[in-house]
């Protein structure tokens, strides 16, 4: 048994390397498709409806692992980004193959619709985590909201589902309303806080070419000083003040800056009163 437990080491710790690195590339693949970056003007609109925030650490991923909403007999489960999970209260449907088929109905896909048909629920997939795509709700006030449009193509049909995501500050509002526009084409809603883009301004905050040259002489100037005091002080042995390399031109910079600026002052302006000759003329 012994001998057992560590021949099989290495083959769990590449089994545990290999779920990570999946897990890595599922989270990555999740984030990437929930970003969205438009750019208004002088201001860059970011979204990230997978970012973890503190107060909902899944990003806008339903913790339950669907979204519900029904009406006039059509049921709807969603989940945005990812594929549904279904722990409690799955779909119960006659035919659905596209969606994790008859055993884990609802797994696989990311939006699932349910109609009678003869009595009987008929499923019918919407869309797929790979063919989800986020666009803004509105080009003209990109804070409004996006939405996020789902997929899938059947044998017969392309089915679809759009969920506008409103911005709203103050919380979660679920999906309340269901409308079908389409033979398979369905739209909803939900408010959320992720739904309230993060702006930037577009202009850059950055030094600028004169802030970059201005920081390079600094540090030379530095750099210059630094080396010198050093050599100074333990190869010349000179301590004090005097330890700083040319003290008497550095000590006399502010005076030499300030007659610069005086004598281009005159040059522009030509002399002022106090420079002027006061003698009076004489009359012989």
């Amino acid at each position: 048994m012994k001998f057992h437990s560590i021949s099989m080491r290495p083959q769990f710790l590449v089994l545990v390397f290999t779920v990570t690195i999946l897990h890595r590339v599922s989270l990555d693949s999740v984030s990437a498709v929930c970003e969205l970056s438009v750019k208004d003007r002088n201001k860059v609109y970011y979204y990230n409806l997978a970012s973890p925030e503190r107060k909902f650490p899944h990003g806008i991923l339903s913790e339950d692992g669907f979204y519900k909403v029904a009406a006039n007999g059509t049921v709807l489960w969603f989940q945005l980004c990812s594929s549904m999970i279904f722990n409690h209260d799955p779909p119960s449907c006659v035919d659905c193959k596209d969606c994790g088929g008859q055993s884990h109905c609802g797994m696989g896909c990311s939006a699932l619709v349910s109609n009678k048909e003869g009595g009987y629920p008929v499923c019918t997939t919407l869309g797929q985590p790979s063919s989800t795509s986020i666009d803004v709700l509105d080009k003209k006030n990109p804070q409004k909201g996006i939405f996020v449009n789902m997929t899938n193509s059947g044998p017969k049909h392309n089915c679809s589902l759009s969920v506008s995501v409103i911005c709203n500050s103050k919380g979660v509002q679920g999906p309340q309303t269901l409308q079908n526009v389409g033979f398979c084409d369905y739209i909803t809603e939900l408010k959320h806080p992720l739904g309230c883009a993060k702006t930037t301004s577009s202009n850059g905050n950055g030094l600028g070419w004169f802030g970059t040259l201005m920081i390079i002489i600094l540090c030379l100037i530095g750099g210059y000083l630094l080396a010198g005091a050093v050599y100074r002080y333990y190869f010349l042995h000179v301590r004090g003040i005097d330890v700083i390399p040319n003290l008497e031109f550095w000590a006399s910079l502010p005076h030499t800056v300030q007659s610069l600026f005086h004598s281009l002052v005159r040059r522009f302006r030509g002399p002022s009163e106090g420079y002027r000759s006061s003698y009076s003329p004489v009359n012989f």
